[in-house]
């Protein structure tokens, strides 16, 4: 079954960190946990009852409780869908603009792509001496994809 914690907002990770260890430590029949960066101040388990799940949430900070009634896969679908990596869509040579960050507005070519760390590095064009930067991938949008490019000259 599939069970939801609601967590103080701003505290996903920590609290998703620890409950990991506590889950580990105690051998609890948890086999995993789900955070979503849009879903705040919730955690998702997968849990074989209830009372393993509130086992778990017991004297971890940040955990206010667990939703009454375990949600269905069909409930969750939507927003796995939506969590996949921003990086499937983007691949080396791309010219992109960064969305956000110190450098809002500046087109960056792609050197690198790390699909681990949902991140990527770029190179700054539009600057005198080209700057490697490396940030998240959901920080970009494509501008122009490499295969365009080279179509286009």
């Amino acid at each position: 079954m599939i069970y939801v914690y609601k967590i103080t907002v701003g505290q996903e990770k920590i609290v998703l960190d620890m409950l990991s260890k506590k889950i580990k430590k105690e051998n609890l029949k948890i086999p995993s946990i789900a955070y979503f960066e849009d879903l705040k101040g919730y955690l998702i388990v997968e849990g074989e009852d209830e009372v393993s799940v509130r086992q778990a949430g017991l004297r971890i900070p940040h955990i206010k409780g667990v939703l009454d009634r375990p949600m269905e896969i069909k409930d969750i679908e939507g927003m796995i869908e939506a969590a996949k990596p921003a990086v499937l869509s983007i691949s080396k040579g791309d010219v992109v603009e960064l969305v956000s960050g110190p450098f809002k507005g500046e087109k960056a070519r792609v050197i690198k792509i790390d699909t681990n760390k949902d991140e990527v590095t770029v190179e700054l064009t539009e600057v005198a001496v080209p700057i490697p930067v490396t940030i998240k991938a959901n920080t970009i949008k494509v501008f122009q994809k490499a295969s365009d490019a080279a179509n286009a000259s």
